[in-house]
């Protein structure tokens, strides 16, 4: 007698992308933690680290760096996890093996980047591809998850056409923000050693675009906001723009306390956890503009009940 494999409702599976995607998150933290902590090259081999342990102690620098590799181990299992997930989620959905497949991509990816990040000794536009490619996996878990426990079919909106163009807007803005924050990074004191080499653009110059973009940003989310009041868009969207518009002030307070103080390593820190976040939410706005759940229409006795597809 065969032995039949357990299969996961929508919901089981949804919660399984939801820890891949919050280890995702986390995983920026940790790799900026190794960076300002002057880590970047506490293993200078890879994937080894023959440095580990020196002279009869551990070395701390090397600690650092070999823990947030064994947390990428850990990043890795919960991605193959989604991928097996998805092949016995009930029903079974290509549109989710495919994602999951592309955080294994991803992952692989990224390993691939730090060995170079490290073989290259920490060149600055390899630590900001690495990065960026960070969000982009986490971009790519974030709306595996959003789809998880969604029905199959097209995707339809909830709010007017308008809202959507001023969302994509919004997401454009925040990518400049981003950006415009790893050059500030790549060009400021936390290089991930001491000898590591740093952008030579102007300190002040950079911090002050980057401040630019970000203004941009808020005031590109305050007139989405009365956008949003003015197509009376569901509740629901325009609590996620106030959660933005709320990560986004913080953010920028982070940020300018942090230069004005010399940029010290925590508050660095607690940016980079900002910014991750701040993408995040961006992300997570614009995925709830439109739904995969069917459309309600009246029915001739009053209550509402699904449209039937095609009509």
């Amino acid at each position: 007698m065969l032995l039949r494999t357990p299969t996961l409702s929508p919901r089981s599976y949804q919660r399984i992308t939801l820890i891949a995607t919050f280890l995702l998150a986390i995983i920026i933290v940790t790799g900026g933690a190794v960076r300002l902590s002057g880590s970047g090259l506490g293993c200078p081999d890879w994937p080894t680290c023959s440095t580990l342990k020196e002279h009869g102690a551990y070395n701390g620098h090397a600690v650092i760096e070999f823990v947030n590799r064994l947390f990428t181990g850990l990043v890795s299992l919960a991605v193959i996890v989604c991928v097996l997930g998805s092949l016995r989620r009930e029903p079974k959905r290509r549109d989710l093996t495919r994602l999951s497949l592309g955080l294994v991509a991803g992952v692989f990816g990224q390993a691939l980047l730090g060995g170079l990040v490290v073989i290259f000794e920490l060149q600055p536009p390899l630590v900001m591809a690495h990065f960026l490619l960070s969000l982009a996996l986490l971009t790519n878990a974030i709306v595996l998850h959003r789809r998880a426990a969604q029905p199959e079919g097209p995707a339809h909106l909830v709010v007017e056409s308008q809202v959507r163009s001023a969302g994509r807007v919004l997401l454009a803005a925040a990518a400049g923000v981003v950006v415009a924050g790893t050059v500030v990074t790549a060009t400021g004191p936390h290089g991930g050693d001491e000898e590591a080499k740093r952008f030579t653009f102007d300190l002040p110059e950079v911090a002050r675009l980057h401040g630019a973009f970000v203004i941009a940003l808020i005031f590109v989310t305050l007139l989405t906001f009365v956008l949003l009041r003015r197509t009376q868009a569901p509740v629901g969207v325009q609590q996620r723009l106030g959660v933005l518009f709320g990560v986004i002030l913080v953010q920028g307070a982070i940020g300018y306390i942090q230069y004005f103080n010399d940029i010290p390593a925590v508050l660095v820190g607690f940016h980079i956890a900002g910014a991750t976040a701040m993408w995040s939410a961006a992300i997570w706005y614009y995925l709830g503009l439109s739904t995969r759940e069917q459309p309600t229409v009246p029915s001739s006795d009053g209550p509402r009940e699904p449209a039937l597809a095609g009509r």
